[in-house]
């Protein structure tokens, strides 16, 4: 069993540090008074962090860093060595919690692997703000992050998750969301059902919901601001109304337009609404009798 490290009786603290997703008012009361008492604030962007101590009339003495993708390796040493001299170090990000799609894991291990005490002030979410506005079920879901930007890796991605019953939730820049809403209606099925919520808790809050075919099409005009996606879980796998012949045709008919067949059986999965390991069966079995050609991977 492994058990983290004591913190160390000398030690600073690590203070993850929730931020407004939108509106400076929604920043709980906590924040202000770690803002205020910090030895030093690691900030995502020192510039909104101006704005937002202006926007909460907090005034901080604390020394203040940069602490984003581009030196977050090169500085978490630096961070750390501060805490384990006794500093109480505030980390935030332009907005939400840190080390969620934003700079902090690696702060947070190494902290942790020092024995260094971690604790947080909780702030509004992206996640659960879309989650409980997308009108989809949030008994169980998963937080996928962003996807791969590449089209292909992208596309593979999605099958991987397209049988998953739980509600998905993804981060997307707007220039990419059209595109990833395509390969959503092709990995998950174009009546999929999803959210495509836009600038939460901002000014021009939209909410979009619909089947992804539909969402695809309303993207393709062009989307603005920071952009949060639920979708639909996959069903209930039930009695297929494909026999195995048929599910068999359809992988074959796939790899005839260049699929690999790893990837066709997840295709033809979600869209069955099985399980991969039953199309999986069905291809071995019609490779024992000669039915489908030999296998290009996977099967």
């Amino acid at each position: 069993m492994t058990t983290s490290a004591t913190p160390a009786a000398a030690a600073g603290v690590l203070v993850l540090a929730g931020t407004p997703i939108g509106t400076p008012a929604d920043a709980p009361p906590r924040l202000g008074t770690e803002l205020a008492g910090a030895d030093l604030i690691a900030a995502e962007d020192t510039r909104r962090l101006r704005r937002l101590t202006q926007a909460l009339g907090v005034q901080t003495t604390a020394r203040v860093v940069s602490y984003f993708e581009g030196n977050e390796a090169a500085r978490t040493p630096e961070l750390v060595e501060a805490l384990a001299g006794g500093a109480r170090v505030v980390l935030v990000t332009d907005a939400g919690m840190p080390s969620v799609s934003d700079p902090g894991f690696r702060l947070v291990a190494a902290a942790v692997e020092r024995g260094i005490r971690v604790t947080a002030v909780p702030g509004p979410s992206a996640v659960l703000t879309a989650l409980a506005l997308s009108g989809l079920p949030v008994d169980r879901f998963c937080f996928e992050g962003f996807l791969p930007r590449k089209p292909g890796e992208r596309l593979a991605r999605l099958r991987e998750v397209a049988a998953d019953r739980r509600t998905l939730v993804y981060f997307e820049a707007p220039h990419r969301i059209d595109d990833t809403l395509a390969a959503m209606a092709e990995a998950f099925g174009p009546d999929r059902r999803a959210a495509v919520c836009r600038e939460l808790t901002k000014t021009y809050e939209e909410v979009r919901r619909g089947p992804l075919e539909e969402l695809a099409r309303w993207a393709a005009d062009g989307v603005r601001g920071e952009i949060t996606v639920v979708v639909e879980g996959a069903p209930a796998p039930g009695p297929s109304a494909l026999d195995p012949a048929e599910l068999v045709t359809r992988v074959r008919h796939r790899e005839e337009a260049g699929e690999r067949r790893k990837e066709a059986i997840a295709a033809v999965a979600a869209e069955a609404g099985l399980p991969k390991r039953e199309v999986f069966d069905a291809v071995v079995a019609a490779k024992r009798t000669g039915a489908l050609p030999g296998a290009t991977s996977g099967a």
